[in-house]
């Protein structure tokens, strides 16, 4: 598979932006989390400070806090925010209403001054922040008591929070990459239009509904176009010198034949007249084989010729000749089927043929043909068939060398397959002779 430019293009865009908005999305991600577990950790620090604040030693120099304080979730179970304080060798002093049930595990004890901040989890609750810090407090007879503030608060809200963030993300970012890729699309679109204009007028010439390409080209592909242009016209015009020079040598090879044969038939008895026909026939006859071989040459801008209208005309003259036979012929094909190539090899080709077919059938000819779909632009393939005696499979190859022939009782020189083998070689085309379901010998023509 080759894909196309846009294909390539648009494929490349696709996976750069996947890419980069992939990764931005990624460290969008983290540095949403990181942001919010920072947040949360300041929060954390201030609710161990209104602890702090609200706390206070009693007569007998213990610590005691008030029902009520001045956040309202510790007075609530299962609010999602508790706390405790423990002494300095980690036994429970005090916890929050909200924590009475909240199965807590002993912390290690920090050192006074020293904070902490991590995860944990605790059955039936899940994960957990826990924020940690030890401060030593003074008493009023002397010493110190040290303490350990400790406070947790679930999880639950701050993975809302990122979920709620990751949802607006990914679909803001699927909808910048949507919005990034129509407006590529449209952007390669654009810029790609003279190409695809560059391929429908390379398609038309082919066709034969334009004769050039167009000059009014962006400056990258003007070059290209001014050659093709360039190109098309030197090869019409040497085409048509060619031709010009092959017509003129027939034409000057024609008239010195005919002297000759009539001259030598005036002055010459039948026998030897016979003879001098026959080899006058041979040389004209070389000279169309050789014409035929360098004249047909595969045009890649060639016009397209009409099929059926070429059929008709040489089916007309060949009843004509073989009127003798009453041939009966089944045409099968489409109107519309056309040859690209020069009109003169298709008459030859399918002279040649059906010549062929009318002189050794019996009663019918069959011709059918069909467009093969292409690329560029469609082929063609035609099979012709006989009632006739056939080719036998030992020297179907030998009979489109030059010069065989099969049967000598009848006139010619052998060398009408071999132009015709020649003329569709030459348009990189392929002859096959064979036999169809019903044993007809058949002979297909294929152009591609």
């Amino acid at each position: 598979m080759n894909p196309s430019l846009n294909l390539r293009l648009l494929i490349a865009t696709t996976i750069t932006l996947a890419v980069f908005l992939g990764s931005a999305g990624l460290i969008l991600d983290r540095a949403f989390q990181s942001s919010a577990r920072t947040a949360l950790e300041y929060r954390l620090q201030g609710q161990v400070y209104t602890l702090l604040g609200a706390a206070d030693l009693d007569a007998e120099d213990r610590l005691y806090l008030p029902e009520a304080l001045p956040e309202a979730r510790y007075a609530q179970p299962g609010s999602g925010l508790y706390a405790l304080v423990s002494d300095s060798d980690g036994r429970e002093l005090w916890r929050s209403l909200s924590a009475l049930d909240l199965p807590l595990g002993s912390f290690a004890v920090l050192a006074v001054g020293v904070s902490a901040f991590g995860e944990t989890a605790i059955n039936n609750y899940g994960k957990m922040f826990v924020y940690r810090f030890t401060v030593a407090w003074e008493r009023e007879s002397g010493g110190a008591n040290t303490y350990m503030f400790t406070v947790l608060e679930s999880q639950v809200s701050y993975l809302a929070e990122v979920a709620a963030f990751r949802h607006t993300l990914w679909l803001g970012l699927g909808l910048a990459s949507g919005l990034l890729l129509l407006v590529q699309g449209t952007i390669l679109a654009w810029s790609l239009a003279p190409l695809r204009r560059v391929v429908e007028e390379i398609k038309a010439v082919e066709t034969g509904r334009q004769q050039t390409l167009a000059n009014d080209y962006p400056r990258e592909i003007s070059a290209l176009t001014r050659n093709l242009n360039a190109l098309l016209v030197n090869e019409r015009h040497q085409l048509e010198r060619y031709q010009h020079t092959m017509a003129d040598l027939a034409h000057s090879l024609k008239t010195p034949l005919a002297v000759l044969w009539g001259w030598f038939e005036g002055t010459h008895g039948a026998d030897d007249a016979e003879e001098m026909r026959g080899q006058l026939e041979r040389m004209r006859a070389i000279i169309d084989y050789q014409l035929g071989r360098h004249s047909a040459s595969r045009q890649t801008f060639a016009q397209p010729v009409a099929i059926a209208p070429a059929i008709e005309k040489i089916l007309g003259s060949l009843h004509k000749v073989y009127r003798d036979k009453t041939i009966i012929d089944h045409i099968s094909l489409d109107p519309d089927l056309v040859f690209y190539g020069s009109e003169g090899d298709l008459l030859e080709i399918l002279g040649n043929l059906l010549d062929n077919a009318c002189k050794y059938c019996h009663r019918e000819i069959w011709l059918t043909a069909r467009k093969i779909p292409g690329v560029a632009r469609d082929g063609l393939e035609i099979a012709i068939e006989d009632d006739g005696p056939g080719i036998a499979d030992s020297v179907r190859r030998r009979v489109l060398e030059r010069g065989i022939r099969l049967d000598t009782r009848q006139e010619g020189q052998g060398i009408g397959l071999a132009v015709v083998h020649e003329i569709i070689a030459a348009y990189g085309g392929r002859l096959e002779i064979d036999e169809d379901e019903n044993q007809r010998n058949r002979i297909v023509i294929s152009f591609f």
